[in-house]
């Protein structure tokens, strides 16, 4: 998993309630298990018309926001069914991190899981991130996961909360997977043991 320490990119708003993971990825591009390819179905019924032409109005089709890598969004971001083909799809895109009020539970375990920085914030600091965000090309933020901060284009700072376990993790670049990779040693050492206790096992 790629590490997360410090991003810096243009953040797009999407300042709508509940949203939730059908709309992220929609169940038409579930039959993949592939973690990539999927950005092309973000939003997919939001973003495309049913002729599957773009719809110049959602706001990652506007120019400006194309190349987004934050999302400000509204709260309850990620509710829904389970599927973690949603932060695939977010990932794949290039979002590597999202800003709400709330998350569902599950849609926010699976963000860290997969390299994606979820940010809890006050309303009040939302609406400030959305004013930020609402600037077109200039709605650059820079989040530094070191410091635990969220810099704005004027230079305004806000103060995030995170645990300390999954800081670790995103700094680190380490999944499921890369944290049971971090104790193989110990695992091997384990099995070297139980090999010569239980030689008949």
């Amino acid at each position: 998993m790629e590490k997360f320490n410090k991003l810096t990119g243009v953040a797009a708003p999407l300042p709508v309630v509940n949203v939730d993971t059908d709309m992220i990825i929609p169940k038409d591009y579930l039959k993949t298990i592939k973690r990539t390819g999927l950005g092309t179905g973000l939003f997919a019924e939001a973003r495309y018309f049913e002729d599957g032409s773009v719809n110049p109005d959602f706001v990652l089709n506007k120019p400006a926001y194309q190349n987004a890598k934050i999302l400000v969004a509204g709260d309850n971001f990620g509710c829904g069914s389970s599927r973690e083909h949603a932060p695939w799809a977010l990932l794949d895109f290039g979002i590597r991190c999202i800003i709400s009020t709330s998350f569902a539970d599950i849609f926010y375990n699976n963000c860290f899981k997969n390299g994606i920085l979820p940010i809890v914030v006050s309303p009040e600091d939302l609406e400030k991130l959305l004013d930020d965000a609402g600037r077109g090309s200039n709605a650059v933020l820079t989040i530094d996961l070191e410091a635990q901060t969220i810099s704005g284009p004027d230079g305004g700072t806000i103060k995030f909360d995170i645990d300390a376990f999954r800081r670790h993790c995103l700094l680190n670049g380490l999944d499921d997977i890369g944290l049971t990779l971090a104790k193989e040693a110990s695992i091997v050492g384990y099995e070297k043991t139980l090999t010569t206790a239980r030689p008949w096992s």
